[in-house]
């Protein structure tokens, strides 16, 4: 299995990203330093680093065309690139802003990076999925509750809109052999989104290890075919149970 994982530096990409490297496939992760994602790369068997900016088409192509050519395809596309509440207000988890108080370049950046950065990857990886007759994308999301909590703008809408995205991708896709899931944590997690205050009240989070089993699940052949799903990292062998499977 060739994957493409974008933010694969550090966070729940790289947690991905070691997952799927040490089960056996063959991982190309993205950062928006080559130089990073090099020096990542090169602590996972087989993987390779890739500089990608989501946010602007031509590193996108030019990242795809890279990825592609340095795994010989690209079986499983990761979308999770994308950054969060701490790049317009550090103390978001005690101190809320209103919508009204967050800066539009602020707004637009998490929206270009958690929307439309994921929209840019697919829409360059898709193509060549269809053209090979299959491929899998894997969607990456947060709790509903995050969409329409208090002074989250603009990262829950940029991530309702990324799950919305997600779907309409399945819809679209439903029958050509490439498939779409989505797959989130089922908490906030240790990474470098947290606030500069997450540590206050006692707060525990989740290891963004949690999601290493479901990723390589999703990239095994048991996955093929699953399509449209919503799986929740925290209640995947409860939810794989129920499937018939072994979890």
């Amino acid at each position: 299995m060739k994957v493409l994982v974008t933010g694969g530096t550090s966070g729940l990409g790289l947690a991905m990203a070691t997952a799927l490297a040490e089960a056996g496939a063959t991982v190309a992760l993205t950062g928006r330093s080559g130089r990073r994602a090099d020096a990542v790369a090169a602590g996972l068997p087989g993987a390779v680093g890739v500089e990608l900016d989501v946010r602007d088409e031509s590193s996108v192509t030019r990242a795809v065309d890279e990825a592609w050519s340095r795994l010989g395809g690209i079986d499983m596309l990761v979308n999770n690139a994308g950054i969060g509440m701490r790049t317009v207000n550090p103390q978001f988890m005690t101190r809320p802003r209103g919508f009204w108080e967050v800066p539009v370049d602020g707004f637009r950046a998490v929206v270009e990076t958690n929307l439309t950065g994921y929209f840019l990857v697919a829409r360059a990886v898709t193509p060549r999925m269809l053209a090979a007759g299959a491929g899998r994308i894997v969607t990456i999301s947060v709790n509903e509750s995050t969409m329409h909590r208090a002074g989250f703008v603009p990262y829950g809408p940029s991530r309702a809109g990324s799950e919305a995205l997600s779907r309409i991708m399945a819809a679209d896709l439903r029958g050509t052999g490439v498939t779409v899931n989505l797959l989130l944590p089922g908490g906030a997690t240790a990474t470098g989104m947290l606030s500069s205050d997450a540590g206050d009240g006692g707060r525990t989070f989740l290891d963004p290890a949690v999601m290493g089993p479901p990723v390589v699940w999703l990239a095994s052949d048991a996955a093929s075919g699953v399509h449209d799903e919503r799986i929740v990292a925290t209640d995947f062998p409860r939810w794989l149970r129920e499937r018939g499977g072994c979890g």
